[in-house]
């Protein structure tokens, strides 16, 4: 096993002893449809993310289609626009997922939210998105987080 998949595996086992499940809403899940949402740690609701820590965040999702790939795609939302928010892994398949992906399975996507100490003190919704192969929406969730020193 090589150290990504450590890690993640890490993320994987921490995200079901201590994460906190969030509020969430559905974006335009079109191929999937999202179980639950959980950040860790987010024992408050908006979570309150701490400039320069990283936060790890699982979904856990069925999906209603077969797909080879699966891409992450991040933004947080401020006064409507969208402004995109770099994770350290985009291909889902490195995330948690065994790929091929296939349909009517249950699948727990695992990734960071690495919050830069250059980033605003600012309330926003963030949009997570993971797309199949043919770059629809497994699932689309917002929530959201106040960026805090």
């Amino acid at each position: 096993m090589d150290v990504r998949a450590g890690i993640i595996l890490l993320f994987c086992l921490m995200g079901f002893t201590c994460a906190d499940t969030v509020k969430f809403i559905d974006c335009g899940s079109s191929t999937g449809k999202v179980v639950t949402v959980d950040i860790n740690p987010c024992p408050n609701q908006p979570c309150e993310l701490q400039k320069g820590q990283s936060y790890s965040v699982n979904v856990t999702f069925n999906s209603d289609v077969s797909s080879q790939t699966s891409t992450a795609l991040v933004h947080g939302i401020i006064a409507g626009v969208p402004i995109p928010f770099p994770i350290p892994i985009e291909d889902g398949c490195k995330s948690g997922i065994q790929c091929p992906i296939q349909q009517q399975q249950k699948y727990n996507y695992v990734n960071l939210l690495p919050v830069k100490s250059e980033y605003p003190s600012i309330k926003l919704v963030v949009e997570w998105e993971l797309r199949d192969d043919d770059k629809k929406d497994l699932f689309c969730i917002r929530f959201p987080v106040k960026i805090v020193s």
